[in-house]
């Protein structure tokens, strides 16, 4: 039997949506899925915001995708000690990748265009405002 790779995609989900979906997808034809899911506090020091979801609510929601092998809590970037302490093979990632890597564990891949959760935020936003205005003596 042939072993599978053990692919690392670094993530925080926040908001989850089709975009993450498809970069699992994509991962998993190279092997087994590793997901380095950021913890709650790293995404308050390095995105300045607070999640929408806690670590472990975005945990069960990857673990629940077919894609998802495992999920290893993370910090906001993945560095050299990290892949080799979980035995990770590569990294993928889409064109923001801002870890400090050796070249040889990394693909790129390029991003779902039209949305990500800055996106998905921005959006509601929006309604939220909308809908306070219906509100009486909101």
């Amino acid at each position: 039997m042939i072993k599978k790779k053990k692919i690392c995609v670094d993530m925080s989900c926040t908001i989850i949506h089709h975009g993450h979906i498809r970069l699992l997808k994509k991962a998993s034809k190279f092997g087994r899925v590793y997901v380095a899911l950021t913890s709650d506090q790293e995404i308050r020091k390095y995105k300045k915001i607070e999640p929408e979801l806690k670590f472990s609510q975005r945990k069960e929601v990857l673990q629940a995708c077919k894609y998802v092998h495992k999920v290893i809590k993370s910090k906001f970037n993945i560095d050299n000690n990290f892949m080799k302490k979980h035995k990770l093979e590569k990294l993928i990632h889409g064109i923001d990748n801002r870890n400090s890597l050796d070249k040889k564990y990394v693909f790129i891949f390029s991003r779902t265009p039209n949305i990500s959760s800055t996106n998905i935020r921005y959006k509601s936003f929006k309604n939220y405002k909308k809908i306070i205005k219906l509100i009486p003596g909101a």
